[in-house]
């Protein structure tokens, strides 16, 4: 029996649109979600940190997620669930469930720097909802760090299925192979794209799709397809802006190229504030040179 990946190939963790009173505009994300489809990308991940899921009221983030699957389908819609609590995280996991979607991505508990029992437990808490589990290793954010090892035995514990891998290690890739051969590794930052391709990754969950998605899908498939004259040209044309995915200042760099090519990314809820004059400065120019030389 074949078993269903929906996590597999290009799955866009989306920006959020915000009007100018900061309240979210789902007409605009629904179109964005179906706009992001057409142009090759396989699936969203609504909810997740690019989505500015922690400063939305539960009200917010529950029709994040159906406004997605209404727009694309269950099938192309993984969002994310974490939080601070095991019991709210499963909750989020129903709510996907029962909206629709076919997986979920999952943090590790971060309200606190937990040990492997807590990441276990917690593990095993969401997988609960039903839903195959992605976990999401981001140690540079959530201070909890999804080694090779633990990976593997929350893999063989039937707690989670893939891995975004934000560590920024590319070693990891080939522990993680050796460890855990049927866990999916998925490029979890924009500027090890190339890195982990060639390392065996299975899916892109990725930021700059958002603003350049037909360059960023022909860049994903070159690499995994082993085309590297064709990957690297545009990996080093694109990864003036892939770099931003891993700066503090990402949502606002991706939501300011949005602008540019003419989508519309619009502002960001406090507690983040605009970009510094010079920050906006260097991603302008380098959004604009993608424009000019045809990727976008």
């Amino acid at each position: 029996m074949t078993v269903s990946r929906p996590w597999r190939g290009v799955l866009v963790a989306t920006a959020l649109p915000l009007t100018a009173e900061l309240a979210v505009d789902h007409e605009k994300f629904a179109e964005h979600c179906a706009w992001l489809c057409e142009q090759g990308c396989d699936g969203v991940v609504p909810n997740g940190s690019l989505g500015e899921y922690q400063v939305l009221t539960p009200e917010e983030r529950a029709k994040v997620v159906e406004t997605a699957v209404s727009a694309i389908g269950g099938s192309r819609v993984m969002p994310g669930v974490s939080a601070y609590g095991s019991a709210e995280a499963r909750r989020w996991a129903e709510q996907a469930r029962d909206a629709g979607c076919h997986a979920v991505m999952l943090l590790p508990p971060n309200a606190y720097r937990a040990d492997e029992r807590a990441v276990l437990a917690h593990f095993e808490e969401v997988a609960r909802a039903g839903l195959p589990v992605v976990a999401y290793n981001n140690p540079i954010d959530t201070k909890v760090d999804l080694v090779p090892e633990l990976l593997a035995k929350l893999h063989a514990e039937g707690y989670i299925q893939a891995v975004k891998e934000f560590s920024g290690d590319p070693r990891r890739a080939w522990r993680l192979a050796e460890l855990a051969p049927e866990l999916d590794l998925l490029i979890g930052a924009d500027d090890v794209l190339l890195e982990l391709a060639v390392a065996g990754a299975k899916g892109w969950v990725a930021g700059y799709p958002n603003a350049l998605p037909a360059a960023s899908v022909e860049l994903y498939h070159a690499a995994v397809d082993g085309d590297l004259d064709t990957a690297t040209r545009l990996y080093r044309q694109l990864h003036p802006l892939l770099r931003w995915d891993s700066k503090v200042e990402f949502v606002q760099a991706i939501k300011l190229s949005m602008d540019i090519v003419g989508r519309y990314g619009g502002p960001c809820r406090p507690p983040r504030v605009p970009l510094l004059p010079e920050q906006e400065a260097v991603v302008r120019t380098a959004t604009e040179e993608a424009v000019a030389a045809g990727l976008a």
